[in-house]
């Protein structure tokens, strides 16, 4: 049976979905969507109508933190060419964390609605976008702290909380990059850098074409 995942090239949830699965033997085909077209196939099996989504056998996971842990949890790599042993398994244990998921928690339910509003804050008037992007800072000056500790967010490798959180970053950083280049955020740049420009997050930014053109199946994973 084929495994399909739904996905959307520059959505943060989707990359989080996509860095599971390329850290996993899990390997569905891609569909890359259109946000403002979305496919009557994928609305016809997910109620929130966003992506990600995996179908896998007769079910559907569509959330990004649930498809990341069930790709690992369920599909663990033997060797993995991102990370040595030491550091994959150390991914593995981190998904029990209790501290890295509520960390991740942080970021999804109280980052995110500033950095969007920081993002977007003409369509938010209530504030200027300078008082967004200070209340988005709060968690931001939290990860700093934390790197000031070890070079990743828990360990001096990536972990769970790594690999979920840095995607929301990246779109933080890119609303107005020359601000970030300069802020005082050293650690959280230098952290960003090293995952934005690794081989792991080069393969999750491949491009595919609009599955809606031809309906084709690609697998995610191009061997």
């Amino acid at each position: 049976m084929i495994n399909y995942l739904y996905t959307f090239r520059r959505c943060p949830y989707a990359m989080r979905a996509r860095i599971g699965l390329h850290l996993s033997t899990l390997n569905p085909d891609v569909r890359e969507i259109e946000l403002k077209n979305k496919p009557a196939e994928m609305l016809a099996i997910s109620a929130k109508a966003t992506v990600p989504v995996l179908a896998y056998q007769q079910h559907t996971i569509a959330e990004s933190l649930d498809i990341f842990q069930f790709a690992i949890r369920h599909y663990p790599l033997d060797t993995c060419p991102y990370l040595d042993k030491t550091q994959y398994q150390l991914v593995i244990q981190s998904i029990h964390s209790e501290e890295q998921q509520a960390l991740v928690y942080k970021n999804d339910n109280h980052f995110k609605p500033w950095l969007d509003k920081y993002k977007y804050a003409d369509r938010h008037p209530q504030m200027s976008q300078s008082a967004y992007r200070l209340k988005a800072e709060e968690f931001v000056q939290e990860l700093e702290h934390k790197l000031n500790i070890q070079t990743f967010l828990f360990a001096n490798s990536p972990t769970f909380a790594d690999y979920a959180i840095f995607p929301f970053i990246r779109q933080f950083a890119a609303v107005d990059h020359k601000w970030f280049e300069s802020c005082e955020y050293i650690k959280v740049q230098q952290w960003l850098s090293a995952l934005v420009n690794s081989d792991l997050f080069k393969q999750v930014m491949i491009k595919y074409p609009l599955w809606l053109d031809e309906k084709k199946s690609i697998p995610l994973k191009q061997q």
